[in-house]
């Protein structure tokens, strides 16, 4: 059964390059032994994290509307989402940070639909529907950290990224794939474990946005909260790993009391975290974030924010003191003792005022990019965006006046003033000149044969983020992945044991199948011998009908398969405690 996204009115509102991520969920896709993984991974969660996570947790499994038999389905989901302000999409694995953070600032929780492979069972570096259903969605009911998530999404999709970032997103995603790809050669997967091991190491400088994603690791994904000698579990990474959320209650993993400084520890997405931050309650959260975004361009602007835009190498935006936002790729900033005094954009640009384009002043009017002098006027305190008619007229700067106007730094535009921009308050915005000259010293920066000369109105940049001012001013719909996530062809020995799953789930569920429970397990001991799961749910059923014959054989089979495959022993162990409350198995 096919689901689609249009479910909840606030997918309607997302903008055109979000919805570019959205998938249908396929439901059919799920086959019995992914439907078997989820229900031993929520059964063992809800047994083991009933006693160390954040209460949220099991509160939000029952406002979320998730079931422990059934992997989830996003129509339900949403249905009931939408009663707590939020709404859900499935998207193909991994997407870049800033879309998957400007999906929770529109309150929208991206789940990657896939499911682990059954030997990935206690973590996968893939995104999955049990790291995001299971352990995101829980947590966004309580109220406080809803608002949270929302805010860290509104601040994290503006950090400006490095180049490098978008290499590491890539890599981790093609990684992520591999790995849950049924006979990937091991050659790849480690091949494209020390292309992540080598990006991560050599990231340079950090970025805003790796500083951020590092704040939304140690929180959203591998948070503690309470005391650090007696913390709870919020973090979703760490309440969908039933390996991890039990190995970092131990005294192998430190515990930091979280503040800002966390901001600046990387973490090593294809290894157990060594350390973990402990936030005394959500609101800690919140103020370490505003705490992080008032050293972010985006609240600092300056010289510093539009060289961080250049190094990004990506689109982004400027905002003057006027309001005056300047949305482009950067590639130019002349200074001039610390300040910014003339900025450059090269390709397509488009002005806006309060995130709305500017009439006339879209991708099209500026298609080869847009250059402006900001700051002061030399020997002049007061700045033109400060001047009133009175001023502007005692200075030339008028319709009609052929006038030079000389800035800071040694800029000069020379032309005739044709009109000027303003807002709704009066205040200018832009002066339009024709037959322009602006230079700087003997460099010339606009010369009058290219046509009209916009020049922006601002004494300084009071912000400078990623992306665009105005969504709508640019072709957003670019997102071509370099990889997709890769589906399983099945062999004729993996069809045999999905079916014999079936069974087993129609058994339980519907008390019919096609066969037995001692025939099932005849089938999966002596044709599966490898296989673990299936042998725990037909101990499970077995016991609940009192067959103590069958119960036997299947526990005398799992003792062997802990003995050949050590590396599943505890996996069996926890599943048998499950079924005969905790005795010695």
């Amino acid at each position: 059964m096919e689901t689609h996204f249009e479910s909840n009115a606030l997918i309607d509102r997302l903008p055109a390059h979000l919805k570019q991520f959205i998938k249908p969920q396929d439901y059919a896709d799920y086959t019995p032994i992914n439907q078997a993984v989820w229900r031993y991974v929520m059964r063992k969660n809800v047994d083991y994290l009933s006693k160390v996570a954040h209460k949220s947790y099991l509160e939000g499994l029952e406002k979320t509307g998730l079931e422990i038999e059934n992997i989830p389905n996003m129509y339900g989901m949403n249905r009931i989402l939408k009663e707590i302000g939020w709404a859900a999409v499935a998207v193909d694995g991994f997407i870049p940070p800033s879309a998957f953070m400007e999906f929770q600032a529109y309150n929208v929780l991206v789940i990657a639909c896939d499911i682990r492979q059954l030997e990935n069972i206690e973590y996968t570096p893939a995104p999955d529907i049990i790291h995001e259903g299971a352990g995101h969605a829980p947590i966004i009911a309580n109220p406080e950290y809803a608002e949270y998530l929302r805010r860290f999404g509104e601040i994290g999709c503006k950090a400006i990224s490095s180049a490098r970032d978008y290499e590491l997103y890539e890599a981790v995603r093609l990684l992520s794939i591999l790995k849950e790809a049924e006979g990937t050669p091991e050659e790849e997967i480690k091949a494209a474990e020390e292309q992540v091991d080598f990006l991560q190491n050599n990231m340079g400088e950090l970025s805003e946005m790796s500083k951020i994603r590092n704040l939304h690791w140690w929180t959203v994904e591998y948070g503690l909260i309470g005391t650090v000698d007696n913390p709870k579990i919020y973090g979703a990474g760490l309440l969908s790993s039933i390996g991890e959320s039990a190995w970092c209650m131990t005294d192998n993993v430190k515990k930091l009391p979280y503040d800002i400084s966390a901001a600046d520890q990387s973490f090593d997405i294809t290894k157990p975290q060594p350390q973990l931050f402990v936030t005394p309650d959500f609101a800690q959260l919140s103020s370490v974030l505003e705490e992080f975004a008032n050293k972010m361009a985006l609240r600092t602007g300056g010289l510093s924010g539009i060289q961080k835009l250049i190094k990004s190498k990506a689109l982004g935006t400027i905002e003057l003191s006027t309001g005056l936002q300047i949305s482009g790729v950067f590639t130019n900033v002349i200074e001039n003792e610390g300040k910014p005094v003339y900025i450059q954009t090269t390709g397509k640009t488009a002005l806006a005022y309060r995130e709305k384009e500017l009439v006339s002043h879209g991708t099209e009017a500026h298609a080869e990019g847009f250059g402006s002098p900001i700051g002061m006027l030399k020997g002049i305190n007061l700045a033109i965006e400060d001047m009133g008619p009175r001023d502007l007229r005692a200075y030339d700067i008028y319709e009609g006046e052929q006038i030079t106007l000389e800035f800071e730094g040694n800029i000069k535009v020379s032309g005739e003033i044709v009109t000027g921009t303003r807002n709704l308050q009066g205040e200018i915005l832009l002066i339009k000149f024709k037959n322009c000259t602006v230079t700087h010293g003997d460099t010339v920066l606009f010369a009058p044969e290219w046509g009209i000369y916009d020049m922006a109105v601002g004494k300084k940049v009071t912000s400078a983020f990623s992306g665009p001012a105005d969504v709508n001013s640019f072709d957003m719909i670019t997102h071509v992945p370099s990889t997709t996530t890769i589906k399983p062809k099945f062999s004729a020995e993996r069809l045999e044991l999905e079916n014999l799953y079936k069974n087993i789930r129609n058994y339980r569920e519907n008390n019919s199948s096609e066969i037995t429970l001692k025939e099932a397990f005849a089938a999966v001991s002596s044709n599966h011998p490898k296989d673990w799961l299936l042998s725990v749910e037909i101990a499970e059923l077995a016991e609940k009908e009192h067959n103590s014959e069958l119960v036997e054989k299947v526990l005398n089979h799992l003792e062997k398969v802990k003995m050949e495959r050590p590396e599943v022993a505890h996996l069996i162990t926890d599943g048998l405690q499950l079924i005969f409350e905790k005795e010695n198995v």
